[in-house]
């Protein structure tokens, strides 16, 4: 069993930063496929970036590419996402995840393991 416990959501203003963590417990982080999923209020959970255990390998959302950075620490088994240039439409509870398949990294059907979300508001 993994346990996911993501920390560092708050207020931000729009055009803002903020980073999200994600610490894990009960097992080493380093065998798993990482991923951080955003969900809104009515709104379905959708991806926002994912990083493979095997080489570091990332992948972003289109909507996030060149602001989100998405990385890891193994010693402190921990996973972060960097979040610049925050816009209001991307207020949400953010969530992490943790799964050890390949495929497909982008589906919530990956992962395995979730955290209880941390939210993120960006204020206009």
């Amino acid at each position: 069993q993994v346990q996911l416990i993501e920390a560092g959501g708050g207020l931000v203003q729009a055009g803002g930063s903020m980073r999200v963590s994600c610490a894990a417990s009960g097992r080493t982080l380093s065998n798993y496929n990482m991923g951080w999923f955003r969900q809104a209020p009515g709104k379905e959970r959708e991806f926002v970036a994912a990083i493979e255990w095997r080489d570091g390998t990332r992948y972003y959302a289109a909507s996030v590419k060149g602001r989100f950075t998405i990385s890891r620490d193994n010693a402190r088994n921990t996973v972060y996402l960097q979040m610049n240039s925050l816009k209001p439409e991307e207020t949400a509870v953010y969530y992490c995840a943790a799964g050890t398949t390949l495929l497909r990294l982008t589906s919530t059907l990956s992962y395995d393991y979730w955290g209880q979300g941390t939210q993120v508001t960006v204020s206009s």
